[in-house]
């Protein structure tokens, strides 16, 4: 298949999909063991394999500033260019063989529209490891109208960003650990997060809308410290509008030994947030508190309510103004983005 690799001249590839740059030698993987050099071309492994099929809100990906209550069809792959010691889908994306029900992208769009869905997301493991399927299912997916969502590490190589521009529209970018490179070198097996903003920059550039989570990990992952230095970073790049969670960490996989992240400490890094000027901070992974929610920046209105990865009230104009002030908080809900109109906009 034609993906994102070049040619050494010497039998050997490189994958440029992702910052490890793996080079392959004839039938050799690369490290998310899916990306294959197949007699000097690159062969997509898991092309064709969905697995993990779901129908799930969008607030839950989450993307809070955009489409309240759109229906997303979500799926993955196996392998990832990760190996988190506590990865939550582990069984997907650290088997680094390739499984999955056989679907045609032309299969998944219209299973997406079967089942009522205005967007498609690629989330569970890593979408830039399978970024040509991904690719292949979103560029019909855009023509039918869908609204087309990566949840990714943030990994990619520019040539990777610009293979997606024709079809994807939203991207959420997950820190692990307040972007901590020492945390990255021990808990991830990658050498430091700063990639991570480079492609923040980029995506931005591109005209991607982009949202940041930050899973904080109790006790190895929840430094104040480390978050004010990666908050600053963000905050440089992308202003103050943005909007930014901090998600609740579970034990899973190979740390099992910590316990989920308490609600102060998500308390604390969101006031952090705010007291850095930041106007969206928000905590993930929780329910039934006002963390889920979006206030005025200007006079402390609640614009958005969500209430279990739902949006339940809705009180900002088509333009963004606050209805009791009359600022413009930046956010457009439902402003259209990239080619078409999304279909089916919810009711407000």
């Amino acid at each position: 298949m034609t993906g994102l690799f070049v040619s050494n001249g010497d039998g050997t590839i490189t994958c440029i999909a992702c910052r490890r740059l793996c080079r392959l030698r004839d039938g050799q993987r690369g490290f998310c063991g899916i990306r294959k050099n197949v007699k000097g071309d690159l062969d997509l492994l898991t092309y064709g394999l969905p697995y993990g099929v779901h129908v799930d809100p969008i607030e839950k990906k989450p993307v809070l500033h955009k489409f309240p209550n759109y229906r997303v069809l979500s799926f993955g792959t196996s392998g990832c260019n990760y190996a988190c010691r506590y990865c939550q889908n582990w069984d997907m994306s650290q088997r680094r063989e390739p499984v999955g029900d056989p679907m045609s992208p032309d299969e998944i769009v219209s299973l997406a529209i079967q089942l009522n869905c205005q967007a498609i997301a690629y989330t569970y493991n890593e979408p830039t490891v399978f970024i040509e399927f991904a690719h292949d299912v979103g560029v019909i997916a855009r023509k039918k109208g869908l609204v087309n969502i990566f949840v990714t590490n943030g990994y990619e190589t520019e040539e990777a960003l610009d293979y997606c521009k024709d079809f994807l529209d939203l991207m959420t970018i997950d820190f692990k650990g307040n972007a901590s490179n020492q945390f990255y070198r021990k808990y991830i097996s990658v050498l430091g997060a700063d990639p991570i903003y480079d492609t923040i920059s980029m995506s931005v550039e591109k005209g991607f809308h982009v949202e940041i989570t930050d899973l904080v990990v109790p006790e190895v992952g929840d430094s104040l410290e480390d978050a004010r230095i990666m908050l600053s970073r963000l905050k440089e790049i992308m202003g103050d509008s943005f909007a930014m969670s901090f998600l609740r960490f579970h034990p899973d996989y190979k740390m099992m030994e910590y316990g989920d992240t308490p609600l102060q400490t998500l308390e604390s890094h969101v006031r952090l947030g705010k007291e850095l000027g930041l106007k969206y901070c928000y905590a993930g992974n929780v329910l039934n508190t006002d963390l889920e929610n979006t206030y005025c920046p200007g006079c402390g209105s609640l614009l958005i309510e969500r209430s279990y990865f739902s949006t339940t009230r809705i009180s900002l104009s088509e333009n963004g103004s606050c209805y009791s002030c009359g600022l413009d908080t930046g956010i457009r809900l439902f402003e259209e983005i990239k080619k078409g109109s999304p279909a089916n906009f919810p009711v407000r």
